[in-house]
């Protein structure tokens, strides 16, 4: 059984960073496409970053500031997110799947149940 297990969220102030794990079992990381999405109260889910080999892909609204990175030998995913903003508040989910389109959630096979991120101004 897939299991994609969030953690390190918490409550920041504007500015301030955070770095996102997904640890997961019953998968292999490198073998799939590993995304972030977060999803704010009354908002859709959106796509954040996503990895597969070498290749990175982002939002707009956190290029330069958020870096997804991976670790095979921990079956592990990161998101280091830099310069935090009160907008990026929400519920982060790690996925993995192998979709045709990265940032479509619609498409990814599996979800963590998330970690909250709170960004005060």
């Amino acid at each position: 059984q897939v299991q994609l297990v969030e953690s390190g969220g918490g409550s920041v102030q504007a500015g301030g960073s955070l770095r996102l794990s997904c640890a997961a079992s019953a998968l292999t990381v490198s073998r799939h496409l590993m995304g972030w999405f977060r999803q704010a109260p009354g908002k859709e889910r959106e796509g954040v970053a996503a990895i597969v080999g070498g290749n990175t892909y982002y939002a707009d609204s956190v290029k330069g500031r958020f870096t997804v990175s991976r670790d095979n030998a921990k079956n592990t995913v990161y998101l280091q997110m830099n310069s935090l903003k009160p907008e990026d508040t929400a519920m982060y989910y790690c996925a993995a799947g192998r979709p045709t389109r990265w940032d479509d959630p619609r498409q990814w096979a599996y979800f963590g149940r998330g970690t909250q991120v709170t960004v005060s101004s």
